[in-house]
């Protein structure tokens, strides 16, 4: 008998993405912001004093939760900081799943969600996106923990929060809006926290705030639900750098919407491009595109040896397609000097 579970012992485990290094990489495989995170950021850092980090931090991010609070118009009780967003995944799968709980969630999506179900050994219930009932199959399922990622990863479509919001009001369980891409979207579900009390709405500092070397995360929801999950979080899940590099970069919204803006921008323009070489790109409200070819998996190894990274999966339905950041113009623009060639 091995020391690990059965369920263990059989999981295959989640895979980042690819992180090169030198000077002369242009990487644009995992997602990152290309720009700088907000000068606040740093003075904010450069401010602490040693007597801070030899103390433990706030253990609910306090100062964060305040500041994130003005921000975006809810109770600071509406929030939860977390480890990044993948922290809040774990939180809610080790509250609501177990092996008689199931969770369900609208594919393809997010490949951590499938971990996280295996480690809590409970039941995985799929609807299809291509699927117009999607909806009421996620109902039908009666699962614990029914999760959306809107904008999708790795798709890029957004639902309509109108459709969310029917779908919450059909579920017996919970639902998590998995919203991490979302600061470059055109709308977004935080008013669902007001009208019901089975939604959750994952957030991260990673995208839009250009902090995702700092893992940095939250969940709103109503009061009862971040009460319960504060229950299952780690003592002290962020750390006092974090608390304030996070709450200094939420609260420079100017810099942070020039930044969104600047990425959208791009999104445009690569989408014509791309589409101009030849791959079929489909409409994206993240800061990535899905760019499909029959050649995918030989422009990316083309692309690896000089030194440019976009994201492949050689598996199933992602073996024709690439995702590609969405980077500077200079990237981009690199980005598509290669391209050129390989397409000849």
């Amino acid at each position: 008998m091995g020391y690990f579970r059965e369920n263990i012992e059989k999981l295959a485990g989640y895979v980042p993405g690819f992180q090169p290094d030198g000077a002369d990489v242009v990487k644009l495989n995992t997602n990152e912001n290309p720009y700088p995170p907000s000068p606040e950021v740093m003075m904010a850092i450069q401010a602490l004093s040693p007597r801070t980090l030899r103390r433990y931090p706030q253990p609910l991010a306090d100062t964060f939760r305040q500041a994130a609070a003005e921000v975006l118009g809810v109770r600071a009780e509406n929030i939860i900081c977390t480890n990044g967003g993948d922290d809040l995944l774990t939180i809610c799968f080790r509250a609501f799943c177990d092996q008689s709980r199931p969770a369900a969630w609208l594919a393809p999506t997010y490949s951590l969600y499938e971990v996280l179900a295996n480690l809590q050994d409970c039941q995985v219930i799929e609807a299809d996106f291509a699927d117009e009932n999607w909806r009421d199959k996620l109902v039908a399922a009666g699962a614990a923990l029914t999760i959306v990622c809107n904008p999708n990863a790795p798709t890029g479509k957004q639902v309509a929060v109108d459709d969310l919001a029917q779908l919450a009001k059909g579920l017996s369980g919970v639902l998590l809006i998995d919203e991490a891409y979302v600061d470059f979207a055109g709308d977004n579900c935080i008013r669902l926290v007001n009208d019901f009390d089975n939604v959750i709405i994952l957030r991260s500092m990673s995208k839009g705030y250009s902090l995702a070397g700092l893992r940095f995360g939250f969940g709103l929801a109503n009061e009862a639900l971040i009460t319960g999950l504060m229950k299952v979080k780690d003592s002290y899940n962020v750390d006092a750098v974090s608390i304030a590099a996070a709450t200094a970069a939420i609260m420079d919204q100017d810099y942070f919407r020039a930044n969104v803006e600047r990425v959208v921008a791009e999104r445009t323009r690569m989408t014509e491009e791309l589409t101009g070489l030849g791959f079929k790109v489909g409409p994206s409200e993240t800061n990535f595109l899905l760019a499909q070819s029959s050649r995918a998996g030989a422009i990316y190894e083309k692309l690896a040896k000089d030194n440019i990274y976009v994201r492949y999966w050689n598996t199933g339905w992602m073996a024709d397609k690439l995702r590609v950041t969405i980077g500077t113009r200079e990237q981009n623009d690199a980005l598509l000097r290669a391209l050129k060639q390989i397409m000849q």
